[in-house]
Formats: structure tokens, C-alpha cells, sequence
């Protein structure tokens, strides 16, 4: 059966300068960039999201990337040809002219509408097989986090008028529809901010969560997104029949953030659970905890579903906060994350030629079956 594949992957591939990455992937040698083209080759994707990729208004480091990396064989992989690329501008580094981190000045990366240390830090590019439709392409990058009713912004903390000039999205929120053999799939693809490094306001937490909170407003529709107006001024959500899926490092995991629980079980929402063995060899013996041959051991078996679906491993251990989250009219054929157990042989690509891991995250992905899309 055909099927699509869609997929996210974290690269970490952020630099300290502007322009530090372009000069990088320059007559392609890059390290960390060859490294992670192998893992986009060998999963192969129809339409892949890298987060943590420099972005800049040329779009050079983009291109450069998709040409001299994804299309040259890495590591014996087959080349992946992606013909249609999009990225925009992200929040993180654009100043606000606020003293928002309240140390009494003003400007620095915590005093951008995102974090970071010049625009575009951090950004997103979206690679695609299929043509994108770039005249029905939405961006809500500018969307005041004041205009979402019963946001969670600690006004207190900010103060009243810096309040009222912040913008929601951390980075930014995409709608990019896509054209698949005659109809349309909306990509819906954002990166929220993660909810740390945070004082008593918990000013990270609320915001990730109204991210998050944002996406679901805008896949549901009608009155929910109401609210929404993106960078064109043209206002409300998806329509109530779109296809769409959702790609992004949501930073958030399960059981642990009402946002992504919210999510994951709206009716227009399905959530197939990607899952590796490497995810569950990182986990340690905790997640092997409990005794799994007792099918009434409800809560065992929780926490190796749990371990399984992890996708990135922090100080804290393995979690789950990236995902691929397709329509309720997507038909599911298989989902996976590329995290190899260690003695698979695959595992090698996990790390660069010079020892070091490639990112924190891996590459999540699913296959949906064709036709798809409205």
C-alpha cells in the first residue's frame, strides 16, 4: 500500500553567531550535518521538520543542507531528493524592547519575544517530496499571547504593558499546506518553549502550555479559534474537514503537561504512539519494573508504554516531547522512533564521526496510508 511519511526530528543543529551555520555547511563538511542527513536517509521521510536549525532570511543554510547533505549519500545511505523547502522567521532573538526576565535591563536573549541570542536562533525548516501550496501558507508568528481568552501569562511578572506587546508563539506556528496528488494536507508545525528555567511565575510553563493550547484551538476550529489571527491578519483556524499533521518538539510529556494530554485526545486528533527499543534500553531498569507477565500489572505496563515512546534523552533521563500527531482521517500504518537499541548496528548513526551524539532528540515518524488529505 502507498503511504506518506511524516516526520520531526530536534537536530540541535543552533550555532552561537549569526551566520555561524551557513559558514558551516559550506562544500559539504559539517560533522553534525552529515550525521544527521544519514538518519534523515535512512528513515526516509516524505516530509520532515528539523527544529534547532539556524534560520536566516536567505534561507542559504536551508538549501545548502537540503543540496550538499540530504542529497549526497551519507554513511552508504540512498540520497533524499527534497525538491520543496520551507522556512520563516522564528521569535527567538528578535528584541522586544521590554525588560522581560525583570534583572533591570534591557535586551539579551531572555529579553526576546523568544530566547536567543540573534533572530532566528533556533529556527524551523520544513522539507517536503510534495509541492507546497505557498499562496495558502499561514504563519502566526506575531500573535499576541493577550489575544488567546483565559491565557496563563503572569501578567504580575511582567507588568501590564509589556504584557500587552508579547507574542505567543516562542519561535512560531506554520500552517503549511501541502499538495498530494490532488489534495491537501495541512502541515501543522510549531516548537513551544520549554517549560524550564523558570522562577516562582513559571512564565516558561504558562507559556508552553498556551502554545500547545494554541494548536489544538487551531485544528479545532470554529469558535475555538476565534482568536486566532495570523501574520496576513486574516483570522480563525483549520476548517472542520481538513486533513492535517501535527510535527514538532512540543516539549512536553505526557501525564505531565494538561496541555499535550488535551491534545492528543481531542476527536480531531490521533495519536499513534511512535515507539523504539533504544528508548527503552535508556530508561534503565526502572522501566522494566514490575511484572509484565501479569496482564492485571495495569500500572507496569503503563510505565513500559511510557519508556517506549520516549523520543529525547535529557539529564533527567529519556521523555517524550516530539511528536507526529496526524487527523482523525489519516489512516495509520506504522509509527516508530529512530533511537536503535544499542547492539543494533544502526545505533551507530547515533553519533557523529567524531564521538559526539548527534542531538538529544531522535527522529519520530509515521506512515500514513494514501489517499489522505482533503
Amino acid at each position: 500500500m502507498d503511504s506518506l511519511r511524516f516526520a520531526t526530528f530536534n537536530v540541535s543543529m543552533f550555532r552561537n553567531s549569526e551566520g555561524a551555520l551557513a559558514t558551516e555547511l559550506k562544500n559539504g563538511s559539517s560533522v553534525q550535518g552529515k550525521a544527521v542527513a544519514e538518519i534523515i536517509q535512512r528513515t526516509q521521510p516524505d516530509v520532515v521538520l528539523l527544529s534547532e536549525f539556524d534560520y536566516d532570511a536567505t534561507g542559504e543554510s536551508a538549501r545548502v543542507f537540503a543540496n550538499e547533505y540530504l542529497g549526497v549519500s551519507q554513511g552508504n545511505q540512498p540520497a533524499a531528493s527534497y525538491p520543496f523547502i520551507y522556512t520563516a522567521a522564528s521569535n527567538t532573538g528578535v528584541q522586544s524592547g521590554a525588560d522581560l526576565n525583570g534583572d533591570g535591563e534591557v535586551g539579551g536573549p531572555q529579553d526576546a519575544y523568544g530566547f536567543g541570542s540573534f533572530p532566528g536562533q533556533y529556527g524551523m525548516v520544513l522539507y517536503s517530496k510534495y509541492p507546497i501550496d505557498t499562496t495558502n501558507v499561514r504563519t502566526f508568528q506575531k500573535l499576541k499571547w493577550s489575544a488567546m481568552p483565559d491565557n496563563l501569562m503572569p501578567v504580575e511578572f511582567y507588568g501590564a504593558l509589556a504584557a500587552k506587546t508579547l507574542r505567543l508563539p516562542s519561535k512560531s506556528l506554520w500552517d503549511v499546506p501541502l499538495l498530494v496528488n490532488g489534495k491537501t494536507v495541512h502541515v501543522i508545525a510549531s516548537h513551544p518553549t520549554p517549560p524550564a528555567f523558570d522562577g516562582p511565575e513559571e512564565r516558561n510553563v504558562r507559556r508552553n502550555h498556551d502554545e500547545i493550547r494554541l494548536i489544538k484551538d487551531y485544528v479545532t476550529g470554529g469558535k475555538a479559534a476565534s482568536y486566532i489571527t495570523d501574520d496576513k491578519g486574516v483570522a480563525g483556524g483549520l476548517k472542520q474537514d481538513a486533513s492535517f499533521v501535527i510535527l514538532g518538539d512540543l516539549n512536553a510529556q505526557p501525564q505531565s503537561s494538561a496541555a499535550i494530554d488535551a491534545l492528543r485526545a481531542d476527536a480531531r486528533v490521533q495519536d499513534p504512539s511512535p515507539a523504539s527499543a533504544g528508548a527503552i534500553k535508556a530508561s534503565g531498569k526502572g522501566a522494566l519494573m514490575g511484572d509484565f507477565l501479569n496482564p492485571m500489572n495495569s500500572s507496569a505496563v503503563v510505565q513500559l508504554a511510557l519508556a517506549a515512546t520516549s523520543t529525547a534523552q535529557f539529564s533527567q533521563g529519556p521523555m517524550r516531547v516530539d511528536y507526529v500527531l496526524p487527523s482523525q482521517d489519516a489512516e495509520v500504518t506504522d509509527a516508530g522512533v529512530f533511537w536503535p537499541a544499542p547492539s543494533e548496528a544502526a545505533s551507530s548513526a547515533l553519533q557523529t564521526s567524531s564521538g559526539k551524539n548527534v542531538s538529544d532528540h531522535h527522529l519520530v515518524w509515521v506512515n500514513i496510508a494514501l489517499p489522505f488529505g482533503t
